[in-house]
């Protein structure tokens, strides 16, 4: 079976095919999966789908599929040939737009069909309003459940509400899975004023050390260094979007590190390494500054 990344998509699947004893080459076009991601939960990522037996090419396309007695025969843009027994290209979604006949009736849309809206989710036409998926914002449930509430209160319910995309938090549900909320380290350096503070925990889950399985759990946050706020917030490990749902009320509440600091933990859990990260990691500054490392 083998896999050309998209973003989470191909790594969620290869992770459900792996468990269920299929053999999994995946394949992604930069060096590490998950684009997008802050780099260092990638490369957590990275080495935890490995240890599970999932094969990674790195910066590899795959250029031709043909169909042999044996299977498909799968041939790389360097040249390496495989035989699977299925292909799937998880080349991600485009919104299904096309069949509405929005033209018609003066409805906008850009060049993959999102329909375009205003920051209420109003349309170019006044009394049509879009959300969800099909405008091409955060495509996740929660946020289009989000986006019909605010359409719901502005239009029916008297109140002038719009969508708030800030510290949105989403998981990416390989295994073990990926979660954040807030800003990647990339992300806080791009827009960041001041110095970041890294704090970062890394650890083998109590439960691995029967199975004696290596695989990280790796928790991170990302502090502005001169008000002391989270910034940004990622774990990857068993229960990552279970624990940072939690962690993702303190951010959307403007919590600092210091409020982190000063929550008693849960113990013995996974999640009260974020309340017991004091050691800094690194310090950091913006590309205008120069960095600094512990």
């Amino acid at each position: 079976m083998v896999l050309d990344l998209f973003r989470y998509i191909a790594v969620e699947f290869a992770s459900i095919w792996k468990g269920l004893g299929a053999e999994v080459d995946l394949f992604y076009r930069k060096e590490l999966p998950l684009r997008g991601f802050d780099d260092e939960m990638r490369t957590v990522v990275a080495s935890n789908l490995e240890g599970r037996g999932i094969r990674l090419h790195p910066g590899t396309n795959l250029t031709e599929l043909s169909k042999t007695a044996d299977g498909i025969k799968v041939v790389t843009d360097k040249g390496d040939e495989l035989i699977a027994d299925v292909v799937l290209f998880a080349t991600g979604r485009a919104p299904n737009s096309n069949r509405l006949n929005l033209e018609a009736v003066g409805v906008e849309v850009d060049q993959i069909g999102a329909i375009k809206v205003d920051e209420y989710s109003r349309t170019s036409v006044p009394n049509i309003w879009a959300v969800g998926d099909v405008t091409n914002r955060i495509n996740l449930t929660p946020v289009a459940l989000m986006e019909a509430t605010c359409f719901a209160k502005t239009v029916f319910g008297g109140q002038t509400v719009k969508p708030d995309y800030k510290d949105v938090p989403c998981a990416v549900f390989c295994i073990p899975p990926l979660s954040v909320v807030g800003l990647s380290e990339q992300e806080a350096l791009a827009e960041a004023n001041n110095d970041l503070l890294i704090y970062t925990s890394s650890f083998n889950p109590m439960k691995n050390s029967i199975s004696k399985r290596v695989e990280k759990s790796t928790m991170k946050l990302v502090v502005d260094a001169e008000t002391d706020k989270v910034l940004g917030a990622a774990m990857c490990g068993p229960d990552a979007a279970e624990i940072m749902q939690g962690i993702a009320v303190a951010l959307k509440a403007g919590a600092t590190k210091a409020t982190f600091d000063s929550t008693v933990g849960i113990h013995p859990s996974a999640a009260e390494e974020f309340v017991t990260m004091r050691t800094l990691t690194r310090r950091v500054s913006p590309p205008s500054k120069p960095k600094t490392n512990l």
